[in-house]
């Protein structure tokens, strides 16, 4: 650093607070290390009796902080997401709208494990609401080298690392299975807390249909759904039969509809006995285990908000949801925010 006149220093990096006092009004920091002084700042300046500051010296190659976080947000925001102001050499990044919050993980590592590159976000496929904060990024000195920069860039890609999905899904069929409750021996208490998940995704349960057992049976109605036309469902969900009991039929029934499987059964508890499944045009079916009928956080609550985003889950996405599968099952559910689901 280097001493220079106040007239002197417009346009270098101040490297030091600088503290005003007046006195009934105001103690603190008047302008904090890393701003770049104006002209404007001259008189504020001699107000508070400071002919001589202490600037970064410029140097060829070297970019300050603000411009350095400025270029790493580029780096990250896409469609849905805003861009907040640069404050002390950090800018933050806000969902413009509900949605699902996704990142390139891979990528994001490369780019943090640059020296002196910061980029700390939310946890991938985190559920968020309009204006919630998603990340923030800055660098660590008041000054970092163009060419770190632009390794940062080059490990990010062409593509932006994080991005905000809103929910696309609008209306779902409940496929309901068991004799038991075909026949009226017990009460249907799964379909309403299916609706309630789903209505917070503003998913509409547009037909609900009861089926007694039988692979045939349960197979016939999820056609039915496929070959509809005026009540199209965007999502298939069936309840009753996922367990291996040779009299639990639903899997079966799924995989004779036609339908892809992606996985039957999760590293999560509660919720190992999951199925999800997509036909040929992309719509997703669900074979939901009888946890979430009466646990309060299940693996239904993990998969909804991507498959309500019109996100295509793969094997791997359930694979690798071992780690944090297991919930503690707390006295007081604070879910989401628990390590429940989270890789």
């Amino acid at each position: 650093m280097k001493q220079l006149h106040i007239e002197d220093a417009i346009g270098q990096v101040l490297c030091h607070d600088l503290t005003r006092i007046v006195p009934g009004e105001m103690k603190g920091p008047q302008f904090r290390k890393g701003h770049v002084i104006q002209e404007a700042d001259i008189p504020i300046l001699r107000s508070m009796g400071k002919e001589h500051v202490f600037v970064w010296e410029k140097q060829p190659g070297m970019v300050h902080e603000d411009e350095a976080a400025a270029r790493l947000a580029a780096l990250c925001t896409n469609t849905h997401i805003r861009t907040g102001l640069v404050t002390e050499g950090k800018i933050e990044l806000f969902a413009e709208q509900d949605g699902v919050f996704c990142a390139d993980v891979a990528r994001l590592n490369q780019v943090n494990g640059l020296p002196h590159i910061i980029i700390a976000a939310r946890h991938a496929y985190s559920t968020v609401k309009a204006g919630d904060k998603l990340a923030a990024m800055k660098v660590i000195p008041l000054v970092v080298s163009e060419e770190t920069l632009a390794q940062a860039e080059a490990a990010a890609g062409s593509t932006p690392l994080f991005a905000l999905l809103p929910y696309i899904l609008k209306n779902a069929w409940v496929i309901t299975t068991g004799s038991e409750i075909a026949g009226g021996l017990i009460k249907d208490s799964f379909t309403p807390v299916i609706v309630k998940k789903l209505r917070a995704y503003a998913i509409e349960v547009i037909r609900h249909v009861v089926v007694g057992d039988g692979v045939d049976a349960v197979a016939g109605v999820i056609r039915e759904a496929l070959m509809e036309k005026r009540e199209k469902p965007d999502l298939i969900l069936c309840t009753g039969g996922m367990s291996v009991d040779p009299d639990d039929n639903t899997p079966g029934a799924i995989k004779q509809s036609g339908a892809q499987i992606v996985t039957y059964g999760t590293p999560t508890i509660p919720g190992a006995m999951f199925l999800l499944g997509y036909y040929a045009e992309g719509l997703p079916i669900l074979g939901l285990p009888g946890c979430v009928m009466y646990m309060q956080t299940t693996i239904f609550d993990l998969v909804l908000p991507r498959i309500a985003a019109g996100i295509r889950m793969s094997k791997q996405d359930f694979t690798v949801l071992g780690n944090g599968g297991l919930c503690l099952g707390c006295k007081e559910c604070h879910y989401p925010v628990c390590p429940f689901g989270k890789v």
